[in-house]
């Protein structure tokens, strides 16, 4: 069992780019932690000199792209991957880090491993250089990284055999989500809110709808230039242009003319994870002639799929035989009334792309036709 979490890091106030890293590093790579060095793997990189060649990539990225690093952009980015007590050792722990960095940056970006031993559970340490190897690209933190990191991991602990959590619970809220949280929502945030939930019920004019806002409990006043709105304990006022995006006087007053479309804050999704495939059987490849090297490769392929297989067993409330055949034989009815979907509509696409040929070839010919007409259709005509 391993769990994982990605911080991404930054120069910080009172340090610079060199300091940052170094710092870093030098805790990452503490002798007393991971067995005077034994634990500690460098991919692309010397892992004595790792810092320096960390900041030589940055240079290189800004002499290349002509892109300075900002005080807010990430110069790496630590993973930390704790297992459980007993279940691992250091040396398996580090090639669990090893691959799990691979899988995360593809194979395009430096990153050292280091395996800790102080603590009465092995853990790692992955620090991942956010420069790629070719100094042109960075590495972006995307939504639900969490989740795809979280994936990976389970899929590599099956994979060494060891366990998985079976229900993870998230350790953080996004800020202001709701009301409801136990951490109350930003003031802005409040009355983006209260203007959303105002406009739900499609007030007739802007003055209207400032009247639901002073009846929902927001304090409206336009004493000065622009327009300004206090929710209840806020101090100072809010200017109703500092909101921005979809929610300055001018924007809301479109949104009320029904001229502007709104799309879903904080919404993303999550990427389709792969299938399942199906195993090999590998005493038939052996008998068909295969070599030793395929029969590696089959007997690593199996276990990944297994591994795949126990996680959407776990994911789905651990199905038994009976609900997976019904969950099938549901799924395989619906792929091939798709298909027949798709195959009429494609037949019909196909007779409107022949349509609308003809149509283009008449309106380029249409005007020669008419001129011919006029000629009384001369054999002269040209």
């Amino acid at each position: 069992m391993a769990t994982t979490r990605l911080m991404p890091l930054h120069v910080g106030k009172g340090r610079n780019i060199s300091t940052a890293i170094s710092d870093i590093i030098d805790y990452v790579e503490n002798p007393q932690k991971t067995d005077f060095g034994k634990f500690i793997y460098g991919y692309e990189c010397d892992t004595r000199l790792a810092d320096a060649e960390f900041l030589l990539s940055k240079r290189q990225y800004a002499n290349l792209t002509g892109r300075n690093q900002g005080a807010d952009d990430v110069i790496a980015y630590h993973l930390r991957q704790a297992f459980k007590p007993g279940e691992v050792t250091p040396e398996e722990a580090n090639q669990i880090g090893r691959e799990l960095a691979l899988k995360l940056t593809k194979g395009n970006h430096a990153f050292v491993v280091c395996t800790h031993v102080d603590k009465h559970h092995v853990h790692n340490h992955i620090i991942i250089n956010s420069t790629t190897l070719d100094c042109q690209k960075k590495f972006r933190n995307f939504w639900g990284s969490t989740w795809a990191i979280r994936r990976m991991n389970d899929k590599l602990c099956l994979e060494h055999g060891l366990s998985i959590v079976e229900n993870p619970k998230p350790s953080r809220e996004h800020y202001g989500t709701w009301l409801g949280n136990k951490k109350q929502p930003s003031f802005q945030e409040q009355i983006r809110i209260a203007i959303d939930a105002a406009l739900e019920e499609k007030p007739k004019d802007f003055e209207e709808l400032l009247q639901k806002l002073e009846t929902a409990g927001l304090e409206v006043n336009r004493e000065r230039k622009h327009l300004r709105f206090r929710v209840p304990g806020q101090e100072n006022y809010t200017r109703c242009d500092t909101l921005k995006g979809d929610y300055t006087e001018q924007t809301i007053k479109e949104r009320i003319a029904g001229t502007r479309t709104v799309k879903p804050r904080h919404a993303f999704s999550k990427k389709t994870v792969s299938k399942v495939g199906l195993l090999v059987d590998i005493e038939a490849a052996i008998r068909s002639g295969k070599g030793p090297g395929y029969e590696r490769w089959a007997k690593v392929f199996n276990l990944k799929q297994l591994s795949q297989a126990v996680l959407y067993l776990k994911e789905h409330g651990d199905m038994g035989y009976e609900d997976l055949l019904e969950k099938a034989n549901a799924t395989t009815t619906n792929f091939n009334t798709l298909s027949v979907q798709i195959k009429d509509l494609e037949s019909k696409m196909n007779a409107n792309a022949e349509l609308q040929k003809q149509i283009v070839n008449y309106a380029k010919t249409r005007a020669v036709y008419v001129e011919y007409r006029k000629a009384g259709y001369s054999k002269k005509f040209r």
